[in-house]
């Protein structure tokens, strides 16, 4: 099977939950066409470059997916339904990478830089 990496972004006024559930959805997809996720990311509320569908923010949230190509096009085709979801990408990629990724390394990064200036203040 193939490794893909599958990232969306969610309707600024949802709530978390419902981002949750979307997650959930999705991780659904796969299993139930004999993929499995990998892992699960929640990147939170994060502003746009620009606007999409009238909004300015966006929940990110990526999936690391372990499945064959078939999965893919099938979650591709539920995700282009939903209503909820303003963009999506698949990409395969060679191997997932081990522990957080760069965005969740980046806002623990930025969480730890912005108290070291708060203690020096």
């Amino acid at each position: 099977m193939a490794l893909y990496e599958h990232v969306f972004l969610a309707r600024q006024d949802l709530a978390q939950a419902q981002v949750d559930a979307l997650a959930e959805t999705a991780t659904k997809i796969i299993e139930d066409n004999d993929g499995k996720v990998v892992k699960t990311e929640t990147w939170g509320l994060r502003s746009l470059a620009y606007k999409i569908a009238k909004n300015r923010k966006a929940h990110f949230v990526m999936l690391e997916i372990d499945a064959p190509t078939g999965v893919v096009a099938e979650l591709e085709r539920q995700t282009a339904i939903n209503e909820d979801v303003i963009r999506y990408m698949t990409v395969r990629v060679d191997e997932h990478e081990q522990g957080p990724s760069v965005m969740m390394r980046k806002s623990d990064r930025d969480g730890r830089r912005s108290r070291r200036d708060r203690d020096n203040d």
